[in-house]
């Protein structure tokens, strides 16, 4: 016998989970259609040429990939070390974001796409890292994306996207943002541009692990005392803009990709703070690094201020992206929200609705067979017009099936007995106050409509 066992980092999910879920792909799918993006879906499976070299060092580690089909031995005997056998054996893989497929997909279709061209994509992506709270291997993402254009006005919407997304779930949290030229900056100015990648993948975990761990890494990277002693002096920048921004132009020596790195982000402060008011703060963060390779100018991440939990969303500008599948000057910026992420958030904090918890509003009891095919004329009846309505399948006792009911959190029960089938009529009862009452057949469903119209939201 097989124990059941899932896979790590992997879940499985309850009807109410799955509805609190559907609840918010909606949300986030109403908000992505009001601000004129558009749907598109790309297979779970991407060539590992595909995704190989564009999440850097650390992410091309967590890629999950596919071994062949057919006989390997032969070609495994030709690798010399493990990386050369992963590549021979290994030609596909799951996607780890929707980011890089979603260039691919670009480069494939751009001649019948019209740009810019303003996408939204929701589906599964899978990453090998340890498993942990807030952490999977197996995990929704929600990312709107806009390609074709270069400018900031984009970067100013997806904030504004980032706090409608937000406010309609009811959730405080803060948008960081930093721009990527500031780190370009900071590894000249360090003593050689090459470092950049070691010194975002660095700075990324300040929020895990200590400082000094962060230099011991650096040091370790071939960087001297006077480098890691800049990029301490990076990190430790306040955060207020109004004093940030002339430190950082002096800590990195009004380096010119610096220079243009706070001008653009002084541009999208000021757009957002003259809409939004009482939204989502956005925040200007150093620290921040979003250690993925292709990001080239502004990049943003979403924090709980109700929760500790990782990042509940994350994106930047990546303007050399789709040049990487042989069609350069494709702009594009784009956001991502965590779901599952954003899920646990709500859970821990009971924000979802209440009708996210129930499936069926209306239960039919059964009670005699006589009049059973009336009965499922007025269930289907129900269900034409909008109202989630089961009859129960069996013929038990009247206990039972209330409990069902209650175990369902189903909120009216029907009951026609023989008494009710002379008048035409039914018992209508509220299993969550007791009141009971006789509602003639030809009522019934205008009678139940109302009912679930004056119920609190």
């Amino acid at each position: 016998m097989i124990k059941p066992a899932l896979p790590k980092g992997t879940r499985d999910f309850t009807p109410e989970a799955v509805r609190k879920r559907r609840y918010l792909f909606q949300t986030i799918q109403h908000c992505f259609e009001a601000f004129g993006f558009e749907p598109i879906e790309t297979p779970a499976i991407e060539n590992l040429s595909t995704l190989l070299g564009k999440y850097g060092e650390e992410g091309d580690k967590l890629i999950f990939r596919i071994l062949n089909n057919g006989d390997i031995l032969p070609i495994a005997r030709q690798a010399r070390d493990n990386r050369e056998l992963a590549n021979l054996l290994c030609e596909k893989a799951l996607r780890y974001d929707l980011t890089i497929p979603f260039a691919r997909f670009v480069v494939m279709n751009h001649h019948q796409l019209v740009f810019p061209f303003k996408r939204y994509q929701i589906q599964p992506v899978w990453r090998a890292d340890r498993p942990q709270k807030g952490r999977y291997r197996e995990f929704y993402q929600c990312d709107a994306d806009i390609v074709g254009s270069r400018s900031l006005l984009n970067e100013v919407e997806l904030v504004r996207l980032y706090q409608q997304v937000f406010a309609r779930l009811s959730l405080r949290v803060q948008i960081r943002i930093n721009h990527r030229k500031l780190l370009q900056a900071l590894a000249a100015c360090s003593g050689d541009p090459a470092w950049m990648g070691w010194i975002t993948t660095a700075i990324d975990k300040l929020d895990k692990v200590p400082v000094a761990e962060v230099e011991a890494e650096l040091r370790q990277r071939g960087l001297d005392d006077e480098a890691i002693k800049l990029v301490r002096a990076y990190v430790d920048l306040p955060g207020e803009p109004s004093e940030a921004f002339p430190a950082v132009l002096t800590l990195l020596r009004q380096h010119p990709d610096a220079v243009e790195g706070v001008k653009e982000l002084e541009f999208i402060l000021h757009h957002v703070a003259s809409a939004l008011h009482d939204q989502a703060p956005i925040r200007v963060d150093f620290t921040l690094a979003r250690g993925l390779d292709y990001y080239t100018g502004t990049i943003l991440e979403v924090k709980s201020e109700e929760l500790a939990m990782g990042s509940l969303g994350g994106g930047g500008r990546y303007d050399n992206l789709t040049g990487l599948f042989g069609l350069p000057d494709v702009p594009g910026v784009g956001i991502s929200f965590g779901v599952d992420r954003i899920y646990d958030v709500m859970e821990a904090l009971q924000r979802f609705p209440a009708d996210t918890r129930q499936a069926t509003q209306v239960l039919w009891l059964r009670m005699d067979d006589a009049w059973l095919a009336q009965a499922l004329e007025y269930v289907m009846q129900l269900r034409a017009q909008g109202i989630s309505a089961e009859i129960y399948p069996d013929a038990v006792k009247m206990d039972k099936q209330l409990k069902y009911a209650s175990k369902k959190g189903i909120r009216f029960a029907v009951m026609m007995g023989s008494r009710e089938y002379e008048q035409q009529a039914v018992s209508l009862k509220d299993l969550w106050n007791g009141r009971q009452e006789q509602v003639p057949l030809h009522e019934l469903v205008l009678t139940i409509q109302k009912k679930i119209q004056e119920l609190p939201a």
